[in-house]
């Protein structure tokens, strides 16, 4: 039987109401930043019909009931200002990586563990307590929230819906992701593909992933036209430093390749580290070219902080 990936930390769940009182402060970020869903959700919902009065726009006249009722009557419309939203979560084999610490633990501490310092924390755990404060953040703003879950193929998906259970439900499968060696590689473009399709109205859609795939960028940009795009790149310190061992070999979990690298050599140590920043920029030029908002979150880093100043830069920017 596989086991969790959370289960060195306290399950997401039994954390849930702890998550509660950080997302309090994200779910007002999350509310008052200036995306377009937030303002717009699927643009007017037809709200009913009334009689024309003077000064009434004729391109609202409703010609259907006007011929039946043998008088003038004019649609009309709310505007909906529901916030929907998405999560993609990445869940590959390259999510298994990284060895961040996160001092000043909300909870006082890992069990096992001194106060205020956690065990390390990989990127799959980063991006699913990331997804489990949005996912919280969204229910406190009675959000409509939904997700879909990919390695080498999709895992699992489901439409957003409002709700405690569907909030508990999500928790539940963020808590018990599971590695799995028979499905190497990411499906990242076709996840985005697959978002694009099961989305109805404009959401807020949340990609959280390493990004290590490739064919993403078009889905991607297809996605941000209808939708508000944000892409989380879960960083590890490893992108940039390497522990200085000597030769070892290095295996790519998800496509098989062995590499002896020279890991106390200066000059591999500035190339490793040039070569993470320039893919690092890279990633965040292209984001934006095809239409998103990138933000970078390290397995070091506590999830709710780095969301709070990116709602509020956008809050900022109206």
């Amino acid at each position: 039987m596989a086991v969790p990936l959370l289960s060195s930390r306290e399950s997401l769940v039994r954390r849930a109401s702890l998550l509660r009182i950080t997302a309090n402060s994200l779910a007002e970020s999350m509310h008052n930043g200036s995306f377009r869903s937030l303002y717009r959700g699927h643009g007017i919902e037809f709200d009913g019909v009334r009689e024309y009065l003077a000064g009434d726009d004729i391109r609202t006249i409703d010609w259907n009931v006007t011929a039946r009722m043998d008088r003038p009557f004019v649609k009309q419309f709310e505007e909906e200002r529901e916030l929907s939203v998405f999560l993609v979560l990445d869940c590959s084999l390259s999510m298994c990586t990284g060895r961040g610490r996160r001092n000043g633990a909300r909870d006082g501490g890992s069990r096992g563990t001194p106060s205020g310092l956690e065990p390390p924390c990989t990127r799959i755990e980063t991006a699913a307590e990331t997804a489990a404060l949005l996912t919280l953040a969204s229910e406190q703003n009675a959000s409509p929230v939904g997700a879909v879950f990919f390695d080498g193929q999709i895992r699992f998906s489901c439409a957003p819906k409002r709700g405690r259970d569907q909030a508990m439900l999500l928790l539940s499968k963020f808590d018990s992701l599971e590695p799995d060696g028979g499905t190497e590689g990411s499906v990242l473009g076709t996840a985005l593909a697959g978002a694009g399709k099961l989305l109805r109205r404009r959401s807020l859609v949340f990609v959280l992933s390493d990004f290590r795939s490739t064919g993403w960028e078009r889905p991607f940009a297809m996605l941000a036209v209808k939708h508000d795009v944000v892409a989380v790149c879960i960083i590890d310190e490893q992108d940039e430093q390497l522990g200085k061992m000597g030769t070892l070999p290095f295996y790519d979990v998800e496509s098989g390749l062995l590499r002896c690298l020279p890991t106390s050599s200066a000059e591999f140590q500035n190339a490793w580290r040039t070569a993470g920043r320039q893919r690092l920029e890279l990633w965040k030029n292209t984001c934006k070219k095809r239409g998103g908002y990138p933000v970078v979150i390290s397995t070091a880093d506590r999830p709710d902080q780095v969301l709070n100043r990116f709602f509020s830069s956008r809050e900022l920017s109206v």
